[in-house]
């Protein structure tokens, strides 16, 4: 191969290097020795598994929602879309993260971990669905820690009598994951106190009712405004933590969170290039799909008796953890329970920390009152959750008993959503 073609820097006539045109170097970093060619890269990305066959709901979801079909119909061919959009965008974001080195994969997966989940927080957060933002960002903590993390050592148990992992990085985590857990009760206790104060004072605002000339109500004192303060000063907080938080992973105590022995090394299936496109591409074309998903919710609810509580909370994480459910438990079946933690705790606490209070500033701009105050019943079903898989996590060690507690657990939380 000529040597203008593999070196930055060109031999002139008078012995003197010069350097390529940047034209020629972007050519020759797009065409790097051992990355893989755009047809194959993308062959690799559409056809490297079967579930990318669920990719023909993508244009039917977008048919149905113009040609105003049934809301079932729309609500179900989103449903559907969304999982292998899902899958992908993952994979993209795997396949980028191999060759940036630690730290920017880190904040890569930190952005795009949970990609499916900001898009449609986005989705209904614009649409004025805020209750819908709250209960799915709430069931992904709880499908990932109860649902994900119960199956995986159900799956891990079934093979191994007991498995064992980094008890410091997983505590770690789990501390975090409760940090963020009590972030979201302190607005609720705020909400009752102030109504308990509220409540104090109506009778004395019943006596000035009939002082009043034209028979109107003084009106009482709203949590709102508080509220308000309280999630947004919360939510920078978290989004602070979480920076430290991926800099005492990935840097300052790595070691934490690293299973014992050596790593298997990953062979790239996509060029830098064609990852970085196709990321790109499936965001856009997952917005979309979540748009018309969101819009056909209340729709789905009123006319089949769905509590959107039940939607929001159980359905809308199914489809968002649907990889991530996968590639668990096939982590948990070969015993490295260090990537099954990894990916369950870690993502819950990129919800937590770092998902929910990006959509808290994003409402914020977007000039949406969403807040951190979730309903009584809500916050103590994330509580008791975060609680149990703390109790179970503590002592570094899995078995199959403990991943039919948190199942169990979790079937238990989505009967009350259903008749909530």
């Amino acid at each position: 191969m000529p040597a203008s073609e593999t070196s930055p820097l060109l031999e002139n006539g008078n012995g003197v290097s010069e350097r390529q045109p940047l034209s020629h170097r972007m050519l020759a970093a797009i065409k790097a020795e051992g990355q893989p060619g755009w047809l194959q890269s993308y062959r690799y990305f559409l056809f490297g598994s079967w579930l990318n066959i669920l990719l023909l709901f993508v244009p039917l979801s977008v048919i149905s929602h113009f040609a105003n079909w049934d809301a079932a119909l729309r609500f179900s061919f989103s449903f559907i879309a969304i999982m292998p959009l899902a899958k992908l965008l993952g994979e993209a974001t795997e396949q980028l993260s191999l060759k940036l080195g630690q730290t920017l994969s880190g904040l890569l997966n930190a952005s795009f971990g949970n990609a499916v989940e900001i898009i449609v927080g986005i989705a209904a957060l614009m649409q004025g669905e805020l209750r819908i933002v709250q209960t799915s960002m709430l069931g992904s903590i709880l499908s990932n820690l109860l649902l994900v993390l119960g199956c995986s050592f159900l799956a891990g148990g079934i093979y191994f009598k007991e498995s064992n992992f980094q008890v410091t990085g997983a505590q770690t985590a789990s501390s975090l994951m409760t940090l963020a857990c009590i972030t979201l009760v302190i607005p609720a206790a705020y909400h009752s106190a102030q109504n308990r104060n509220s409540t104090a004072t109506f009778e004395h605002l019943l006596t000035l009712l009939n002082n009043e000339p034209n028979g109107s109500l003084p009106e009482l004192d709203d949590t709102k405004p508080g509220l308000l303060i309280i999630s947004r000063g919360t939510a920078l907080l978290l989004l602070f933590v979480y920076v430290l938080y991926l800099v005492f992973q990935l840097k300052t105590h790595a070691d934490f969170f690293q299973a014992e022995g050596e790593e298997e090394e990953v062979e790239p299936g996509m060029n830098m290039v064609a990852a970085g496109s196709a990321l790109l591409l499936v965001t856009v074309v997952t917005s979309f799909c979540a748009d018309y998903l969101v819009a056909s919710i209340e729709e789905v609810a009123e006319r089949y008796s769905i509590p959107k509580a039940f939607i929001g909370l159980i359905l809308l994480p199914i489809v968002a953890n649907a990889a991530e459910h996968v590639t668990s438990v096939w982590m948990a079946m070969k015993d490295k329970m260090e990537l099954t933690i990894g990916i369950c705790v870690g993502s819950s606490i990129q919800i937590a920390s770092f998902v929910v209070p990006l959509l808290v500033i994003v409402g914020w701009i977007a000039d949406r009152d969403l807040t951190l105050f979730f309903a009584d019943f809500e916050t103590i079903t994330l509580f008791i959750s975060v609680m149990l898989v703390n109790l179970l996590i503590q002592d570094g060690k899995s078995n199959y008993m403990e991943g039919v507690m948190l199942i169990t657990l979790y079937l238990i939380i989505a009967l009350a959503f259903w008749v909530s």
